[in-house]
């Protein structure tokens, strides 16, 4: 109904920045999915207080400012998934991952990852080397974009879903075309990176991916200026993404562009 999603939003907009994701999909409830998958979002309440929100679909993100005890009450609806990925704060997630234990269930997935967040005003960013071409991708591209995503997963020691299911992955990775841009020298796709919430409130970039081949020749950062550029142009107050612990390279390139790291997150794909 109206006044719970007006619940949701207001609850989430408290700490915009840690559920910027959830709250996408909370103000996207009732819309047209127009391709993508359609928000299932969970709430709990506290006599006539909304106390916390997760999603199941289309993935799992637990309210990172939700008290622990609204986020224990979404675990046993959580569990009856034959298989889930999580990514909320460490804080938010580490309950859940104990529960999930406790009840059976296997682990195939525990990983650490830390939040960016990059506002315009601190914003350093860099135009493309000569021989560069940073540009929206199009359907034409969609061979190279289904092989980043499937090496992309490769790297990260998640499962390939293409194996099972090649025509769905294909068609997941074709919903997404338009948010993704790319870099590309002498005509060969070398990056790819995807903004998948473009919201006044923040841009959350996801699926950034060079080609080894074309790791450090400048084009993850051309890649990463541009989505930048295009955000601080629609007004977005600040952009975000997050790096895998360890990623050192990863992270010295976002820190030099302005990024600075706000949250520690955690990621669970469990089945």
């Amino acid at each position: 109904m109206a006044h719970e999603r007006d619940a949701v939003v207001a609850r989430l907009d408290r700490a915009a920045r840690l559920n910027l994701f959830l709250l996408d999909m909370a103000l996207r409830l009732g819309e047209p999915a127009l391709g993508r998958a359609r928000s299932e979002l969970l709430g709990a309440w506290r006599d006539e207080e909304l106390v916390g929100v997760a999603s199941v679909q289309p993935s799992l993100v637990l309210d990172a400012t939700a008290e622990p005890a609204a986020l224990a009450a979404f675990f046993p609806y959580m569990g009856t998934l034959s298989s889930g990925l999580v990514k909320s704060t460490a804080e938010a997630v580490g309950p859940l991952h104990a529960w999930l234990e406790n009840h059976g269930r296997q682990i195939l997935l525990d990983r650490i990852e830390y939040a960016f967040a990059l506002e315009p005003a601190h914003a350093r960013l860099s135009p493309p080397p000569r021989g560069l071409r940073v540009r929206t991708a199009d359907v034409d591209d969609l061979p190279a974009l289904v092989e980043a995503s499937r090496a992309s997963l490769l790297e990260e020691d998640r499962p390939d879903p293409s194996e099972s299911d090649p025509a769905g992955f294909k068609r997941w990775v074709s919903a997404r075309t338009k948010q993704a841009v790319i870099a590309e020298e002498r005509g060969r796709i070398g990056f790819v990176g995807y903004a998948d919430v473009r919201s006044p409130r923040g841009w959350l970039l996801q699926g950034v991916y060079t080609w080894p081949s074309s790791r450090r020749r400048g084009l993850a950062r051309a890649g990463v200026s541009e989505l930048c550029r295009r955000a601080i142009a629609e007004g977005a107050e600040h952009v975000q993404l997050a790096v895998v612990e360890g990623n050192t390279p990863a992270i010295a390139l976002y820190e030099q562009l302005g990024f600075v790291r706000f949250a520690r997150l955690r990621t669970v794909l469990f089945s």
